[in-house]
């Protein structure tokens, strides 16, 4: 999708940069999440089962937990990958809990 700028009413294309690297792409989105998504950032490269999530944040006006894949290119994959996720979040529900309690210093339940 084409992005402009408005240059005293004249628009000018604004030309991507791709990342090299997806790492740069999350430390970028990690570091501004709260100005991008108002999201809490819960931890970076959460290992949990055999899984690895990138990014796990939280939504503190949904109260919800955000799972985020960064792709440098177009990827297939993304919707076997987001089953996997919620797969995951679903049978580990205490471990995403406890890791937001101790990064956060909250005391989350279970049933909230």
């Amino acid at each position: 999708m084409q992005m402009f700028v408005n240059n005293n009413n004249a628009l000018a294309e604004v030309v991507a940069k791709p990342f090299k690297l997806e790492r740069d792409l999350q430390m970028l989105v990690e570091k501004n999440l709260k100005q991008l998504m108002e999201l809490v950032l819960v931890k970076s490269e959460f290992c949990i089962r055999n899984g690895r999530i990138d990014t796990l944040a939280y939504d503190e006006q949904n109260k919800a937990f955000i799972i985020i894949e960064y792709k440098r290119d177009k990827n297939y994959s993304v919707i076997d990958q987001g089953f996997m996720y919620l797969s995951l979040m679903l049978e580990n529900k205490a471990d995403f809990i406890i890791e937001y309690n101790e990064r956060l210093t909250k005391a989350m339940k279970r049933d909230d």
